[in-house]
């Protein structure tokens, strides 16, 4: 009876060492944590992107292209110049230069107006007018600049400030704002405003104020300002009441000159 308990005991306890195997204690292994902060959440550090594929390339591309054109083509009345000189000749007769004058911020009254229909815009309306501060003063100091440096001489011999054309240069900076803030809704508004430009450089071509290469290069220097201007462009306040009280209207003053009437209410 005793060796049948003897066995049964024994059974049991095979038995439960086979259901419970006791596990070794095997020491862990020390971490490393000399990189503990390295990546603390994990997260890949992201691909630097290719140089010529960076905002700045891309914003630049189109007006260095341009501007270049318009620089290896600054010969006066010689080579490209002096061809379409003679037929702009031959096909137009010139126009008053009061238009063309008036018609460089027509861009701006398109963003005004399709701003006051209810369009909203890539921006709030006081955002919208630091980037064109910004691109006026970029602009104005940039041509005048290549103005005196390059000393080119005006197709009518009228002074030596032909290379490159302010008044393209204005045009299509407007007409690149006014892209910018509406292609999300229409790409229309920017083609009406580039149509507006582009009359711009004819228009000063016909009247003889203005050679090929300095319309290309200040349609270039335009769009550069432009881009410039949103590159470096940080203080943005989203889309409160600031900017929303914020009104801009077209307006003649007194001798005629056009401009932009702006308005501000302040909210309670």
């Amino acid at each position: 009876m005793r060796s049948f308990l003897v066995t049964r005991f024994a059974a049991a306890a095979l038995l439960f060492g086979a259901l419970h195997p006791v596990q070794a204690q095997i020491k862990p292994t020390p971490t490393d944590t000399t990189r503990k902060y390295a990546n603390p959440g994990g997260v890949p550090s992201p691909v630097k992107a290719v140089w010529y594929k960076s905002k700045f390339v891309r914003a630049m591309a189109i007006p260095a292209v341009l501007i270049g054109y318009g620089a290896i083509s600054a010969q006066g009345d010689a080579g490209i110049n002096h061809r379409e000189r003679t037929f702009v000749q031959k096909q137009f007769r010139p126009v008053s230069t009061g238009f063309d004058n008036s018609l460089i911020i027509a861009p701006y009254f398109e963003l005004a107006a399709v701003a006051l229909a209810g369009v909203e815009s890539h921006n709030d309306r006081i955002n919208i007018l630091l980037i064109i501060a910004k691109g006026e003063a970029v602009m104005l100091a940039s041509t005048f600049a290549v103005k005196y440096l390059s000393h080119e001489t005006r197709p009518n011999g009228s002074d030596n400030l032909s290379f490159p054309s302010g008044h393209t240069a204005q045009a299509f900076l407007a007409a690149s704002i006014v892209h910018t803030e509406f292609r999300d809704k229409s790409q229309w508004y920017g083609i009406g405003a580039y149509t507006i430009a582009t009359s711009v450089a004819a228009l000063r071509m016909i009247n003889d104020k203005h050679w090929q290469s300095d319309v290309v290069a200040g349609a270039g220097f335009g769009i550069m300002s432009a881009h410039l201007a949103y590159l470096s462009h940080r203080n943005r306040w989203g889309r409160k009441a600031i900017g929303r009280d914020v009104g801009m209207a077209p307006m003649y003053f007194g001798n005629g000159t056009p401009g932009l009437t702006i308005s501000w209410h302040p909210s309670h």
